[in-house]
């Protein structure tokens, strides 16, 4: 069937059939989705049998709750953060701290503190290396930004993270940290494992029928938020992480990979209140103005609260 009359038949099925005022840009998206998704069943020959197992296949995603995994595993995550990108530099929205997906694995309401928090609960002390991050939030004229909120999240020594790994307390390796009066935030912590996707999961088979591995180098995410200035949404990578460049998701950027300094001077570690040797990354992170013209920082998703 030619590409016009799949075009045809899909305006008819999902416009002119309409008995009742539409939601035009539902129907927007709609009309070219099963338009372009028909023309695919077209030029791909794909089967009834192939259909229905796609259907399965996302129905069983959807009641695992990976699909929130899968929008990354597959780029979609990233490319919605090359839009971004683009329509930022379009803006004339520059110079800023990059950023980067957020991921399935947020949970809003972390507790809160000013300039400091400690981010783990002490279950792991004895096994993980003790992790001290710290920097300065700048506002958009360059100056250090009092009271912006930094919220923070990452894995455990074997990549699970709170909420959605039972067997740790609620809120472990989360914090929100407002900057004090020198725009300085800083948290200690453990340093964080990357994870794999479910073994036996939706995403990883799909991944594995693609020849492809579905790991992610550890990482700290952020959202830094401040008014006037536009939300930023980020991570880190942790440097020298086998999969620092070959991540599932895609999320590695330059300008996200701080160095890791590693501490054992016995002072030092003294003053830290340790008594192993640290690690220590130094992140400091710009942010942009808000510009009303501009397309809204504010990704409007569902969220997790304990």
């Amino acid at each position: 069937m030619k590409h016009t009359d799949i075009e045809k038949l899909a305006k008819e099925w999902i416009v002119d059939s309409a008995d009742s005022p539409a939601n035009k840009r539902v129907q927007e998206i709609t009309l070219r989705l099963v338009a372009d998704l028909c023309k695919a069943i077209e030029d791909l020959d794909i089967t009834p049998t192939e259909f229905w197992k796609g259907l399965e296949y996302f129905s069983e995603a959807g009641a695992r709750n990976e699909l929130g995994l899968l929008a990354p595993g597959i780029g979609l995550e990233r490319f919605l953060d090359m839009r971004a990108d683009e329509a930022d530099e379009k803006a004339g929205l520059t110079g800023g701290t990059p950023r980067a997906i957020e991921g399935p694995l947020y949970v809003a309401g972390a507790p809160e503190s000013v300039g400091f928090a400690r981010m783990d609960d002490g279950t792991e002390v004895d096994k993980a290396e003790p992790l001290f991050m710290q920097g300065t939030v700048y506002g958009a004229d360059g100056k250090p930004l009092a009271n912006a909120k930094v919220e923070m999240w990452h894995a455990n020594t074997l990549g699970g993270y709170s909420f959605f790994d039972k067997t740790q307390s609620p809120y472990n390796l989360r914090r929100t940290i407002f900057t004090d009066e020198n725009g300085r935030y800083a948290m200690q912590s453990i340093m964080p494992n990357g994870y794999g996707c479910p073994p036996d999961g939706s995403t990883q088979a799909l991944l594995d029928l693609l020849g492809r591995h579905g790991n992610r180098p550890a990482h700290v995410h952020y959202f830094v938020t401040a008014p006037g200035h536009r939300k930023l949404t980020t991570q880190i990578n942790i440097d020298g992480d086998k999969y620092l460049w070959d991540d599932f998701a895609f999320a590695s950027r330059e300008g996200l990979v701080p160095p890791v300094v590693r501490v054992s001077d016995p002072a030092e570690m003294k003053a830290k209140g340790v008594t192993k040797p640290f690690a220590s990354i130094d992140f400091d992170i710009q942010m942009v103005v808000e510009k009303p013209a501009a397309a809204s920082g504010i990704v409007d998703r569902a969220h997790f609260t304990v």
